[in-house]
């Protein structure tokens, strides 16, 4: 009778290790798998965000090269998508560049926005621009081409900001030139 007592009681000790080690291994996978869950939405998110304003960047310059005045296209992108907010988290830049003999020179510049970046192409009217290379070989000389640039500032919205700060940037930027 001893025996079975003993073998009764030394397999419940079994049955309650092997369920804390399940418990402990669930708490591990569920913790990652919500890691996980997280970063792909906010991932997710940010591609996104830089589809949305890449389309803005296009339209500003489509707007700019038709015509439209600068400020008017800047003012048009912003309002574009109410979702993303650019008015208050971004800011857009659209820029005339024109080849002056063979120099590429900011003919025109209009900012609008609350968040304050530096264009990638230059400031100051009359002052030298730094055009993609793509572009250059599109400006002829006395040709203006319009180059929009759209900066958003990224902010996750999962539990997860701090860790997802070291993977994506916290300004977003798009251009376009046409």
């Amino acid at each position: 009778m001893k025996h079975s007592a003993c073998s009764g009681s030394m397999s419940r000790k079994i049955v309650t290790a092997e369920s804390g080690q399940a418990a402990m291994e669930f708490a591990l996978i569920v913790t990652l798998m919500l890691v996980l869950f997280f970063m792909v939405v906010d991932f997710s998110r940010a591609i996104h965000d830089v589809q949305v304003i890449a389309g803005l960047s296009r339209q500003g310059s489509n707007l700019a090269s038709r015509g439209t005045s600068l400020s008017d296209s800047a003012t048009a992108v912003l309002a574009a998508d109410p979702t993303l907010n650019i008015s208050n988290n971004g800011e857009v830049i659209i820029t005339s560049v024109s080849n002056i003999n063979r120099v590429y020179t900011i003919t025109g510049q209009v900012s609008q926005g609350k968040i304050t970046q530096t264009s990638r192409v230059g400031n100051g009217i009359g002052n030298r621009a730094t055009v993609p290379s793509s572009a250059a070989a599109l400006l002829a000389p006395n040709q203006t081409i319009y180059i929009t640039e759209v900066f958003y500032s990224y902010q996750p919205i999962t539990p997860l900001k701090n860790l997802l700060k070291l993977a994506l940037p916290s300004t977003l930027y798009q251009a376009a030139y046409f």
